[in-house]
Order: structure tokens, then C-alpha cells, then sequence
């Protein structure tokens, strides 16, 4: 039985048991709350204690260690440039799409104000943040901590990110000998964090179940709803995104028509849709590049690895819709402030999304600890995590195709100028 399969079943387990809880005054059952709260709060912190090593990790390799990009000269940095402003306008979409969508969600207040006493309890003050929303320009003042230990330990990682991505652009430009030494302590640094966090997921069917006990205690059926709601939301906007952006981006920009990029990028996303892995679509991809798209080789077998690597829309919509639903189930308000860093935070966090199975939903814990959201919410998501991020995935590659077929140079299908 796959990962995925065997955490959905123990969210249906947890919210079964949690529902007779809220339902029934079983004796048994409330042992059994009171015995899965530490556990769930256990298994949280423990995704907590990998993702500032993993993110500032992956982020300076990203940045410090690109000399393939350079070596492409504009074509690498016209590709940056185009990832991060699909980025952008994927996380504005989620931004803009999921508080009315969420909004109409019915969540008891008295039960989302157990949620957060739960949370705060076994969270510490990840919600006490969001009680105070910063203005315009303190919110600026404070993306350089002006203590990195400091900003780590209270959960700011956005302030974090933006020393790692200094950190990696300094690097750059450091002498090769220093530079290499403190690279391969970095890429040991990633590996070793991945490690830890496929021994966290492996326990993941415990974490959520008890999770899931929680939530169904405190919600009731109105938590089935709920996540149903998510479910749809998170994989309508990946589809709209796709019709709505990126099909008019490429007929309008790649001087490409509308049925052959659907043809061309068809295959890849079949098989993102089926194995909900890009890495696993990029051989098709690639052989759509060249056959149906025709375009150079010599550019696109650069380009569709760096974009698998590094460029996910889909987890950008899927973290910004994420964060505002877990804000609603805790009904915690969102400013604009706190939105617009959900945003900025879900662009960046994409970049260093780890290539294992949920690995979005796990970046999601510093898109939603930027907005002094709990970490909790991110356990109940991947749950139930299957269906979107089939369409996340699908996503993903269909932008990873649009940036080929802006950024490829077409060559003559007749006498491809590319080498065989």
C-alpha cells in the first residue's frame, strides 16, 4: 500500500474516531484524544525541525552554486526571470480565489476557537503573531533579521529566506577553493535534511491520524465539508490557471497555436496526471519538445530539467489556497499584510520543494508559520493531498512547457539543425 494511500486511510481512521468523540461521550474514546494530542503535536515539530535546515540548504545551492545557468548566459537568467513572474501570478491567483471560496465555509466559532486553544497549546505562540499585524513598512524593516537564530526560533521564514538567497548570491562570487569546500558542506547539509524528512514521512499515517482524531473532535461533520471544499478548490484553480494563464500566455507570446501546444504538451501531462511526479513526465516532455513543438534540443535539454527542478506553479497555488483555508478553520484573520507574505513566501519556498511525494505540502509549514498560522494545518492537508496534487502536478508541467516553447528557439522540423 502506497504513502498516499495509507495516510488517507488514517485520516478517515482519526476523523471517524474524532467524530464519535464530538457525537458520543464514549470513555474510551476521549483516552484516545487525549493520547493522539502529544503524538500529533510531536509529529508537527518534528517536520518543524527540518525545514530551516532544508530551506536555507537548498535556496544558497540554488543561488551560490548556478553556474550551469550562467553558463547559458540570457537564456538562464530570461528563464529565471520568467519562473519568477509565473510564480508571482499563480500565488496572486490563490491569493485572490480562496477567501471567498473559504468564506462561505460554516466552521462553529466555538469550535475553531478550540482549534486554536489546541494549537497555541501544543504549538507554542505560532498563532500569537498573527494577532499583530505588522504595518507596510515594518513589514518591509523586518525581511532582514537582524538576528538569523532568532528568526529561526520564532518561525519568521521569510526574513530567512532572504538571508539565504543574499547568503547564495554572495557565494557566487566567492573564490572557486572556498567556494566548492562550503558547497559540498551545503548539498551534505540538503541530503541529510531530505533523509530526515523521509523518516518524518514515513510516520506520517500516525501524525495525521492523530491530527485527524483532533480536528473531527472539534469540528464535527462540518470538517468533511471542509476538506472537501479544499479538495475542489486547490484543483479548480490549478485547472483555471492552465486554461485561463498559460494556454493564452504561449498563443500569445510563442507564436505558438492553441492546438499544438495542447498537443505537445499532452504527453507529459498524462503522465504527470497519473504518477504526480514531474521528474517521471520529463522524458516525455522532452520528446514533445523536440517532435511536436520542434524545438532546439541544444536549448530545451537545458531548459526542462532546470524548469522540473526549480519551477512549480502548481505548488504555488496550492500553498497560498492552503493557508488561507487553514486560517479559516482556525478563524484567523487575514490583513493584507499577512496575505501578501503568504504570497511572497509560497513563490520563493517553490524553488525548494524536495522531489519526494508531498513534498509542496510540507513546504507549506513556512508559508503558513510567515503568516503566524499553526503547522498542524499542513498534517490535515496532506491527508487528504492525492487528488490535488494530480492537478498541481499537471500544472507544474504544462508551465514547464510554456517557458520551453517561449524561451526555445524553433528549428526546421525537415532539417533540425539539433544534434540527433
Amino acid at each position: 500500500m502506497s504513502l498516499a494511500i495509507r495516510v488517507l486511510v488514517a485520516l478517515v481512521i482519526g476523523l471517524a474516531i474524532g467524530l464519535g468523540i464530538a457525537t458520543h461521550a464514549i470513555p474510551g474514546l476521549e483516552v484516545m484524544a487525549g493520547i493522539a494530542d502529544p503524538i500529533g503535536a510531536l509529529w508537527v515539530s518534528a517536520i518543524r525541525m527540518t525545514i530551516v535546515p532544508l530551506v536555507l540548504s537548498t535556496l544558497i545551492l540554488a543561488v551560490g552554486g548556478a553556474d550551469d545557468v550562467r553558463a547559458v548566459g540570457r537564456i538562464g537568467m530570461r528563464a529565471m526571470v520568467l519562473f519568477l513572474v509565473l510564480l508571482s501570478v499563480a500565488a496572486i491567483l490563490g491569493v485572490l480565489a480562496g477567501p471567498p471560496v473559504v468564506a462561505m465555509l460554516a466552521i462553529d466559532p466555538a469550535a475553531a476557537a478550540a482549534l486554536r486553544d489546541h494549537a497555541a497549546a501544543s504549538g507554542g505562540a505560532i498563532l500569537e503573531s498573527a494577532k499583530a499585524i505588522p504595518t507596510v513598512a515594518q513589514f518591509v524593516v523586518d525581511l532582514v533579521p537582524t538576528n538569523p537564530v532568532k528568526a529561526a526560533a520564532d518561525g519568521a521564514m521569510l526574513p530567512l529566506i532572504v538571508l539565504a538567497l543574499a547568503f547564495g548570491g554572495a557565494l557566487a562570487r566567492v573564490q572557486p577553493g572556498p567556494r566548492a569546500a562550503l558547497l559540498g558542506a551545503l548539498r551534505g547539509v540538503e541530503r541529510t535534511s531530505l533523509m530526515l524528512v523521509r523518516w518524518v514521512l514515513a510516520a506520517a499515517p500516525l501524525g495525521v491520524l492523530a491530527l485527524a482524531i483532533a480536528l473531527g473532535a472539534k469540528l464535527g461533520l462540518a470538517a468533511i465539508g471542509a476538506l472537501l471544499t479544499y479538495v475542489a478548490l486547490v484543483s479548480g484553480a490549478s485547472a483555471l490557471f492552465c486554461v485561463l494563464v498559460l494556454y493564452p500566455v504561449v498563443v500569445l507570446f510563442g507564436g505558438v497555436s492553441l492546438r499544438a501546444f495542447a498537443r505537445g504538451a499532452l504527453p507529459g501531462q498524462a503522465v504527470a496526471f497519473s504518477s504526480r511526479s514531474s521528474l517521471a513526465a520529463l522524458p516525455a516532455m522532452l520528446d514533445s519538445a523536440r517532435h511536436r513543438l520542434h524545438l532546439d534540443e541544444r536549448v530545451t535539454s537545458f531548459l526542462l530539467p532546470l524548469s522540473v527542478a526549480l519551477f512549480r506553479c502548481g505548488a504555488a497555488i496550492g500553498q497560498t489556497i492552503g493557508a488561507i483555508f487553514v486560517a479559516r478553520l482556525y478563524d484567523v484573520a487575514l490583513g493584507p499584510v499577512q496575505l501578501a507574505t503568504i504570497a511572497i513566501t509560497s513563490v520563493v519556498t517553490t524553488l525548494s520543494v524536495p522531489g519526494i511525494p508531498g513534498g509542496s505540502i510540507l513546504m507549506m509549514v513556512p508559508v503558513l508559520m510567515s503568516a503566524g498560522l499553526p503547522p498542524a494545518g499542513m498534517g490535515i492537508l496532506l491527508g487528504v493531498d492525492t487528488i490535488p496534487d494530480m492537478f498541481r502536478t499537471t500544472t507544474n508541467v504544462t508551465a514547464d512547457m510554456v517557458v520551453a516553447a517561449l524561451l526555445g528557439p524553433r528549428v526546421d522540423p525537415t532539417h533540425s539543425s539539433a544534434p540527433s
